[in-house]
């Protein structure tokens, strides 16, 4: 008999519905289909391919309404970013049909061969496996390389967001896409070792945890099944003493706040020089306090709950145990009376080595600011964690930050006085325990095809 997986509204607590798992009968019938459509789809030319892709952002723009608002509902993320979310999905699809033919052609190499080039072939299905905090765009953004590359694609998807899950599914039938060419899996992560080593499945990304993303990696490396993870960050926006603290301030707070702040690459650590601590900690402050929470689907809420219960608690604890260990709470830091999985923004401040503040990755709304000496300081600080995911820098002097941003902080992606987000023109990923391979991009493209060499004598 199959298990059940249940969707709970964050905001009301109540459930919204359950789902029967996938027996092993069904997974086995799934995979086979994907792979049956994966012959077929590698046959298909790549501009179709280009064509199919923009037919599903078509698709995705025209029903980003009801997509969106099912997404605040099994996870709680404010309505608004629910449908920029979708938006940009649609975006990056867009993006993979214009330039992935491109992409896609030969390169030709010179040697003593008469003919010698690179080709890029699929490898076969690739199995994702997805987090909650992005349900629609976490998949997408996997989603255009993969297919574009002629591979069929599996999902997995987090538990509480399986009606996302199937609204995908559903958005590729409805475009017009081959029928099994994407499918979802219905099943716990307990469930996936025998999914991940079936002979169906080529490759795997992943999107989640460190600790998680380190037992897919074990999976997988066991059957030499090629990853690509994308995992959690904790990284440092270092504020120079020459930042204009107005803006910098501004950037920081909604960062933080974005999707509630539950999001790997949102602003968590901020390393501010001693000399603009006071200004900087007080104008965060009272930006973070005039944040709304309450009803996602309320379009003035800037947040909403988290997306589980369980979830808020954890960071409740995450926040108790800086504070026995010495920070201070500036703002926030209480768990609120109403119903609903609510954090309110957190501000705190005197944060260490050795606190959770400062030491582990940060799931919700709230911010750890860290004083630094100086700018060696500052770049030390920023350096000093397992995550290597994204981080910014925040300085009058361009030339300066832009040095600190390419030479010295380690991070996959690191702006300059702006807050990090992904792009699907950018490659997209991290190093250290933020996960290795790449996302989006010409980089994302090449992860999940055989770079294959052909030489003609």
């Amino acid at each position: 008999m199959s298990n059940t997986l249940v969707s709970i509204n964050p905001f009301t607590g109540k459930e919204i519905t359950h789902y029967n798992t996938d027996t092993p009968t069904i997974i086995k019938h799934k995979l086979e289909q994907s792979h049956k459509a994966f012959e077929k789809w590698r046959k298909v030319s790549i501009r179709q391919r280009a064509a199919y892709l923009k037919s599903l952002a078509d698709y995705l723009q025209k029903n980003k309404k009801s997509m969106a608002e099912l997404a605040t509902l099994e996870m709680g993320k404010p309505y608004v970013q629910s449908v920029t979310e979708i938006e940009k999905s649609a975006t990056a699809l867009t993006y993979y049909s214009d330039n992935g033919p491109r992409f896609l052609e030969p390169e030709p190499v010179e040697t003593d061969a008469q003919l010698s080039y690179v080709s890029f072939q699929p490898l076969g299905t690739v199995l994702a496996i997805m987090p909650w905090n992005f349900p629609y765009w976490q998949v997408f953004r996997a989603m255009g390389p993969i297919l574009m590359g002629g591979n069929a694609m599996v999902l997995k998807h987090a538990s509480n967001v399986t009606g996302c899950a199937l609204a995908i599914e559903k958005a590729l039938q409805e475009a017009g896409l081959p029928e099994y060419l994407f499918q979802t899996l219905i099943l716990s992560s307990s469930e996936m070792e025998p999914v991940i080593a079936h002979k169906y499945i080529n490759a795997v990304t992943f999107t989640g945890s460190n600790g998680g993303g380190s037992k897919v990696a074990e999976i997988a490396g066991r059957h030499l099944k090629k990853q690509v993870l994308e995992l959690g960050g904790s990284d440092a926006y270092l504020i120079l003493e020459d930042a204009d603290l107005k803006r910098a301030v501004e950037v920081c707070v909604t960062s933080r706040l974005n999707n509630t702040g539950q999001s790997c690459i949102s602003a968590k650590r901020f390393v501010v020089h001693e000399k603009v601590l006071a200004t900087f900690q007080s104008q965060m402050t009272a930006l973070m306090q005039e944040k709304k929470y309450g009803d996602p689907m309320n379009t003035s809420m800037q947040l909403g709950p988290l997306a589980r219960h369980d979830l808020r608690d954890q960071l409740h604890k995450q926040v108790l145990a800086s504070v026995e260990k010495g920070a201070q709470v500036l703002c926030g830091g209480f768990i609120p009376d109403e119903p609903g999985a609510f954090y309110p923004p957190t501000v705190l401040t005197g944060v260490k080595k050795g606190m959770p503040a400062y030491d582990e990755e940060m799931f919700g709304p709230v911010a750890a600011i860290i004083a630094a000496k100086d700018e060696e300081d500052a770049i030390r600080i920023g350096n000093d964690s397992i995550f290597g995911l994204g981080g910014a820098v925040f300085s009058r002097d361009i030339k300066r930050a832009e040095k600190i941003a390419e030479e010295e902080l380690q991070a996959g992606s690191v702006f300059v006085n702006d807050f990090v987000r992904s792009d699907a023109r950018l490659p997209f990923g991290g190093v250290k325990q933020s996960g290795y391979g790449r996302e989006l991009s010409y980089y994302g493209l090449r992860e999940f095809v055989n770079i294959k060499t052909i030489f003609v004598r």
